[in-house]
């Protein structure tokens, strides 16, 4: 075949694509292991283990259903716990709920702390340290304001801190999604990320944690600096997890899976929300940031196609890869996360990945994002640093 001529630059495309769509089935053969290796594993629990506990619930605006996810926390089937939630502005509509939720619950160990004291450029992480300050007990579990869960949580989350040696324990999450937008970021969520994140579990343990909950002792805490040596950084529930893990600590992927309110609801959002998590892989793990090449199959198998001039054999691998790549996905988030979106539009994750691609190579020369409002650019070292109006409106242009 005339693609073939090895004496030729296109040949050598070729096969650099063949290679990367090689990979990619690969990738997606794992994944599916892995998501194996996750079902049939169930975390050591003790009865008898039921540490008081401290969750610490950052607020930042009002979430849709806010009252039903604040609400699930209160409904636990736990002996004791406090919940402590932090806002910064004294005007933030989320505050309203909070009080309702406070009224609602009496019985319960509930503060709401208004701060704006900052220790950092990282807002969230400022709201938490302002948490932290009002916590009674030696666990902390900082938990975000979208996300809604079972009345056994904090049973099945605490569990593994039963072995002392485990630091942290986080979860995976399903997406709740209304709206096209939203579907199209939740599907890239639970068929793309935490498959991503299954495969990093089975292959070496993940020395990283997931935002939506995060377990953590506060010996432990105390241990990689507090909130304040977080407090600059963008990603910073991978801090959360991999300083612990840097220190010795175990980190345990729990086996409860979350619900994840996702309220995107333009494009753009879902531009700059998937540019922000992107940043944070890039600068957090570098080397796995540029290894993602080898897991876009979709898009390399595609080219191949495109390159070929439509080859039998390309086509070959873009059916072989492509029908890989969906059943993957079914997998990770019908069968391990019982995604509802993924049941009905499975097929959007061909697009999704399309995005992701683009998105992916736009970050290698990109530093800049926006966040909660804010223009924000990324230092080398994974910091945040607020853009002065000036410089923003340069950038816009």
């Amino acid at each position: 075949m005339q693609i073939w001529d090895f004496g030729s630059l296109k040949t050598y495309i070729y096969l650099l694509l063949l290679l990367l769509s090689l990979s990619a089935i690969w990738f997606y053969a794992y994944g599916i292991y892995a998501a194996i290796a996750f079902l049939n594993h169930q975390n050591p629990i003790a009865p008898d283990f039921h540490p008081a506990i401290t969750i610490l619930k950052p607020i930042c605006g009002l979430d849709e259903q806010a009252y039903e996810n604040f609400a699930s926390f209160c409904r636990q089937d736990y002996p004791q716990y406090q919940i402590i939630f932090s806002v910064r502005d004294a005007n933030d509509p989320g505050i309203a709920v909070v009080r309702q939720i406070i009224q609602d619950f009496p019985e319960l160990d509930l503060q709401l702390v208004i701060s704006e004291h900052t220790i950092g450029n990282n807002f969230k992480v400022c709201n938490l340290a302002n948490a932290e300050s009002k916590a009674k007990y030696s666990i902390l579990l900082l938990a975000d304001s979208d996300v809604r869960v079972g009345p056994d949580y904090l049973r099945r989350v605490i569990g593994p801190m039963h072995d002392p040696d485990v630091g942290v324990v986080t979860c995976l999450y399903r997406p709740l999604t209304q709206g096209w937008v939203a579907n199209l970021e939740g599907i890239g969520i639970s068929t793309e990320y935490l498959a991503g994140v299954l495969v990093a579990n089975k292959l070496h343990k993940i020395e990283f944690a997931l935002g939506p909950t995060i377990a953590i002792r506060r010996t432990v805490l105390e241990a990689i600096g507090g909130f304040p040596a977080i407090a600059d950084y963008l990603a910073d529930d991978y801090q959360l997890g991999y300083l612990p893990a840097q220190a010795g600590y175990k980190v345990v992927l729990s086996d409860y899976v979350i619900d994840h309110a996702i309220g995107t609801n333009s494009f753009v959002d879902l531009i700059q929300r998937q540019i922000r998590w992107l940043l944070c892989t890039r600068v957090s793990r570098p080397w796995g940031y540029l290894g993602l090449i080898f897991t876009y199959g979709t898009f390399t198998s595609l080219l191949l196609l495109i390159t070929t001039g439509g080859s039998i054999f390309a086509w070959a691998i873009l059916v072989i890869t492509w029908m890989m790549r969906l059943f993957m996905g079914w997998f990770v988030a019908v069968k391990v996360l019982n995604d509802a979106v993924a049941k009905k539009l499975l097929w959007l994750i061909l697009i999704r990945d399309l995005i992701s691609f683009v998105l992916w190579y736009y970050c290698w020369v990109n530093n800049t994002f926006e966040w909660r409002g804010r223009q924000l650019k990324l230092t080398k070292e994974g910091k945040v640093m607020p853009i002065t109006t000036d410089a923003a409106k340069v950038m816009s242009i």
